[in-house]
């Protein structure tokens, strides 16, 4: 396990901030020093050019753990399983390579799946398989994830046990694969893929998308803002 770390001047703070959540998406710790903001995220790899690479001596876990804690998402409690959680809950143990739910994105689409009516959901690009996980709790079901990382398949199906529940999870390219029919798909991802994703031609009756800049929309209504980033339901 290794730190990354950005140096910016404080005025950029801000969209330094976003950019490295995006590379972090389970935390980032902000130091002040001097008129610059040092930002570090923990990997086992670089997610990007231009990190400055440190070496995490003994006891890296525990520093990693510090930095990562549940949050509340309307009605659903979100968070790593060294905490006491709180019923209804999605525990999410991050692993090394995925979020525990506390990121903006995910917190803005679980705000807007809560608005949503209960029903059979595809989720695409799943991760550590938050949003099923989440949908489940809220009674939505069936339910398919796919990723096209297999380490992301591996983690929705631990994070699924963890919290007694069962989807089905498997490897498919959510930009060009077959996928099944629902009328819901929910999708966390940035902007370009999201653009893609809108290209298919078999598009459901509704999308709950998530992973734009405040700046950013594809269109939908209602939005939910979360930390500068933003969730939308789009109906094609």
């Amino acid at each position: 396990m290794n730190r990354y770390v950005r140096r910016v001047p404080a005025a950029e703070a801000e969209l330094a901030l976003l950019e490295m959540l995006d590379l972090f998406p389970d935390g980032v710790v902000e130091e002040a020093d001097g008129d610059q903001v040092v930002m570090s995220g923990f990997a086992e790899t670089a997610p990007a050019e231009g990190l400055e690479c440190v070496p995490v001596a003994d006891g890296w876990l525990d520093a990693w753990r510090e930095y990562h804690h549940a949050v509340q998402c309307g009605s659903l409690w979100v968070g790593p399983p060294w905490e006491q959680a709180v019923e209804p809950a999605v525990v999410i143990d991050p692993g090394r390579a995925f979020g525990t739910g506390a990121h903006g994105s995910t917190r803005a689409a679980l705000e807007l799946l809560q608005t949503l009516p209960p029903q059979a959901a595809l989720d695409l690009g799943c991760g550590s398989g938050v949003l099923s996980i989440a949908a489940i709790r809220l009674g939505f079901g069936p339910l398919r994830a796919f990723d096209i990382d297999p380490l992301a398949i591996g983690a929705s199906a631990e994070n699924a046990a963890r919290n007694g529940v069962w989807f089905e999870v498997e490897r498919r390219d959510v930009l060009s694969d077959p996928l099944p029919e629902a009328p819901l798909w929910m999708a966390n991802l940035q902007l370009d893929l999201l653009e893609c994703l809108l290209l298919r031609t078999d598009l459901p009756p509704v999308l709950l998308v998530s992973g734009l800049l405040e700046s950013q929309t594809l269109g939908g209504s209602p939005r939910a803002v979360v930390d500068g980033w933003v969730a939308e339901v789009l109906r094609p």
